[in-house]
């Protein structure tokens, strides 16, 4: 079933971001070891995070076609693909937003196995087939906010996280559900490197509490644009939690674990002060550095185009997810 947005989170046309600006993100954090996400202040973002937004870089990355559903948001215009593809965070191929689509082009995602293991009663290992066969694919045109206060409307092809969590059958004592990115410093140098990794230890890893991660917005993305992921996104397969801050969306799965206790997330070993558990979208609690009030959604326009918009409660979503949180003080849990 696909997952259509309600009119009070309607997209207009004018929502979408081009995909050339989503892969060349932030050229900031270079030699500066422990750095969390989004470090600098926000003069130092605009300086030097949107380089190479318009570069025509040629697209040396594989991607193949996709079988999908798609009858949502035909009137959304969406953000161009090089954009998406040329502006990235994954560390483990460097803190600059140009490096992973610069650095990931050999990065060999066949064969891949993604195994579901712990409390459940049916652990199994998916290859790389399953990844696009074992569940129908649909289109899910979903906004993305980043926790540097940057914000894209992207069109993700995957299934729903919850037909994969009902097909392991985690048993009662499932409360939380934890993900981990593949660990291969042969291929990802800067998991080999402190300094070229930003400071994090890796593997890289998140985590949801498993009504999250059973909600229907949660899906487990194999493309965009109609394609395969290319690998600077994410590939072969990556989660994408649209009501949360990015660095939630963990890249490059290869372990899903179902605990009783909420597992460790990468960001919050880092800095625990600065990026929380929940990483909800919440416009009234800011960064430590910066206000999260409002965002530069990154659309077609030029480079120095006034696209600043004011951030929402769940980046939107709050008809769909905001009943999960009802009990929790999100100031303090952050």
């Amino acid at each position: 079933m696909l997952i259509k947005i309600s009119k009070s989170n309607q997209l207009n046309e004018n929502s979408v971001t081009d995909e050339n600006i989503y892969h060349s993100r932030r050229k900031a954090i270079k030699q500066m070891g422990f750095m969390g996400a989004g470090a600098l202040l926000a003069s130092s973002f605009s300086n030097q995070a949107q380089a190479g937004f318009f570069d025509d870089e040629p697209e040396t990355f594989k991607t193949t076609k996709l079988n999908f559903t798609s009858d949502n948001n035909k009137e959304l215009i969406k953000t161009p693909e090089k954009k998406i593809i040329s502006h990235n965070n994954f560390y483990e191929f460097g803190t600059n937003k140009t490096d992973p689509q610069e650095k990931a082009q050999q990065f060999n995602t066949n064969p891949w196995q993604l195994t579901l293991s712990g409390e459940c009663d049916n652990p199994h290992t998916l290859d790389y087939d399953d990844l696009t066969k074992a569940f129908p694919l649909e289109e899910r045109i979903y906004r993305m906010r980043c926790v540097e206060a940057w914000s894209m409307v992207i069109p993700w092809i995957g299934f729903p996280l919850a037909s994969l969590i009902k097909k392991a059958a985690p048993n009662s004592k499932a409360k939380y559900v934890a993900f981990e990115t593949l660990y291969d410093p042969k291929q990802m140098p800067g998991q080999a490197s402190r300094r070229v990794g930003g400071g994090v230890k890796y593997p890289y890893v998140e985590g949801l509490r498993i009504d999250e991660a059973m909600n229907p917005l949660t899906l487990m993305s194999v493309g965009l644009y109609g394609k395969t992921l290319p690998p600077q996104n994410g590939a072969p397969i990556r989660l994408v939690v649209p009501w949360k801050y990015g660095f939630k969306s963990i890249k490059s799965i290869v372990g899903i674990k179902f605990l009783t206790h909420q597992p460790p997330t990468t960001w919050n070993i880092l800095a625990p002060k600065e990026y929380g558990f929940y990483a909800n979208v919440n416009p009234e609690v800011s960064h430590p550095r910066w206000s999260q009030a409002s965002e530069r959604r990154i659309t077609t326009g030029g480079l120095f185009a006034r696209n600043r918009i004011a951030t929402l409660p769940f980046n939107g979503y709050g008809e769909e997810v905001a009943s999960l949180y009802k009990n929790l003080n999100l100031k303090n849990h952050f």
